[in-house]
Order: C-alpha cells, then sequence, then structure tokens
C-alpha cells in the first residue's frame, strides 16, 4: 500500500495537474492528450463535468488492466485518479488568460510538473497509459507507441472538432508537459560527469582528491587502433568545478583526452542521498 507521504506527494501534483487544465487549457478548449484531453473533448460534446469524465473513463480501464494483465499498482493509480478527478471539479474552471500561447505554455508546465511530482513519488494517474497496456496484451503494440498513438488520437479530435489551430496548441502542451515531466523525474540538480584519458592518471587522480575532495572511479580501457591498456578515470562534480577539473587535466598531461557530458541526478555520498524506496512490483533477493 502506498505510504502517506507518497499519497500526499500524489494530492499536490494532482492538484497542480488539475490547476494547469482548470485554469489554462479547458476554458480556452485545449488539452495536453491522454484520457484527460479526451475527458476535455466529451466535456464540450456532452456538457459532462470533466473531473465526472476522468474517472468514468479511467475506472473500467484500470479494471480491465487489472483483470487481463494484473497490474501490482492498482492503489496508487486508484488513488491518483480519484484525487485528479475530485481536483478538477473542486476547482473553478476559470481562463486566466485567453492568449492561446500564453495558455498553452502555462498549462502545459503545471500539467507536467503535477504530473511529474505524482510519477517522482511513484505514484499514477491512470491514463494513456492503462491504454497502451491493453494494446500491448492484445495487439502486441509497444508501450511507446500504444503512447503516443492515443495521445495522437486524442490531439487528432480536438482539431476535427474545435479547429486546426486548436489542435496545434494542444500538441505543444502536450510536448511541454512530456519535457517538463522528464525534467522533474530527472531532477533540477544537474552535474558534469568527465572522462579522463591520460597517461599521467595517478597524478590526476591525486590532485582531484585534494583540491577538490572528489571521488574518482578508475576504469580500464584500451585503445581501438593501438590496443594499448590504460586507465580511464571517472569523476562526477558540480558545473562549477569543471573548470578547476579541467585545469588539474591540463597540468599534468596537456595531451589528455577529456569527455564531459551532463548528468541529471547523482545519488551517493557526497551527493543527494541515496533514499531506498521499494515500488510495487519490485522485491529484493533474500
Amino acid at each position: 500500500m502506498p505510504k502517506v507521504r507518497d499519497i500526499l506527494g500524489t494530492a499536490i501534483g494532482t492538484l497542480i495537474t488539475a490547476a494547469g487544465l482548470n485554469f489554462f487549457l479547458i476554458p480556452n478548449r485545449m488539452n495536453d492528450g491522454g484520457l484527460t484531453g479526451l475527458a476535455v473533448v466529451l466535456h464540450y460534446l456532452l456538457g459532462w463535468p470533466v473531473g465526472v469524465l476522468v474517472f468514468v473513463l479511467n475506472v473500467p480501464l484500470l479494471m480491465a488492466v487489472t483483470y487481463f494483465i494484473g497490474v501490482p499498482f492498482v492503489a496508487r493509480t486508484l488513488i491518483g485518479v480519484t484525487l485528479l478527478s475530485v481536483w478538477l471539479s473542486v476547482l473553478p474552471t476559470h481562463a486566466v488568460t485567453h492568449d492561446l500561447l500564453l495558455a498553452t505554455l502555462y498549462g502545459g508546465v503545471l500539467s507536467g510538473t503535477g504530473l511529474g511530482i505524482v510519477f517522482r513519488g511513484g505514484g499514477s494517474t491512470g491514463g494513456t497509459d492503462l491504454v497502451a497496456r491493453l494494446l500491448r496484451h492484445f495487439v502486441n503494440l509497444s508501450m511507446g507507441s500504444g503512447l503516443l498513438g492515443t495521445d495522437f488520437f486524442v490531439i487528432a479530435l480536438t482539431a476535427v472538432f474545435f479547429g486546426l489551430r486548436l489542435g496545434m496548441y494542444s500538441a505543444v502542451a502536450l510536448f511541454v508537459g512530456t519535457r517538463v515531466v522528464d525534467l522533474i523525474q530527472e531532477g533540477l540538480d544537474f552535474r558534469k560527469a568527465v572522462l579522463v584519458i591520460s597517461e599521467h592518471g595517478d597524478t590526476i587522480k591525486q590532485q582531484v582528491f585534494k583540491q577538490l575532495g572528489r571521488g574518482v572511479t578508475e576504469l580500464q580501457g584500451r585503445g581501438g587502433y593501438t590496443q594499448v591498456e590504460r586507465p580511464v578515470l571517472l569523476v562526477v562534480v558540480s558545473r562549477s568545478e569543471v573548470q578547476e577539473v579541467k585545469d588539474i587535466v591540463y597540468h599534468a598531461d596537456p595531451n589528455a583526452f577529456l569527455i564531459i557530458s551532463t548528468v541529471h541526478e547523482v545519488l551517493g555520498e557526497g551527493f543527494k542521498e541515496l533514499e531506498a524506496r521499494r515500488r510495487p512490483g519490485l522485491h529484493r533477493s533474500s
């Protein structure tokens, strides 16, 4: 069963998502795809409240997935769907702006932020994920294709019933929301991973220890052309420390080879604490 903290995170995340929908997207007849987007389309066609439609569309799908596939996160998904439906019903549907570009961007950012918080806490709001699982089960369609196909279908319906312009803006909202979800999931505290290939690896390693106090992992590498084996150093540092690493390497070996890449989240000693979280369906081996 979900922990109280996870339920609180789901409540906050679904509230933010509902705010993005009720204050920016729904009043302007736009959506960001998924079953919630379908609920928005049906809301304008049938007159039913969006919150009710979200629940009505999700629960039968959740029951079908549980029956045919057996999903371990039923409780979390049901909580997420219920809370999102409640927030959509409680919050007023009021347009903060009728500027379609602003509504698209702010609606997508808020919706994506909320979903990212829900996902980061191990929760779920159902939606296209359930549809994709059923499609994979019955027609052997990949999850990615199922998700993309469902979102495309909803955006296409928006364009058909409300015009191509609103359909295009809804596609932008979907793109923005997806990128924000990724950002929340991967973390905002970007770091730099530096790979150093040098004949003076020991000197570089000692200077990194001394000047930066960072750990260094020594890997074994082999030149593809020369077949000469030499150590490859891996060190992860903050963005402000990158120049110091470059200076250390340059003074030790001007001919060294460096690869510097961005990492979105680093967990472990010297960085963010690694929190042990046990996800549904994941079990430690005894």
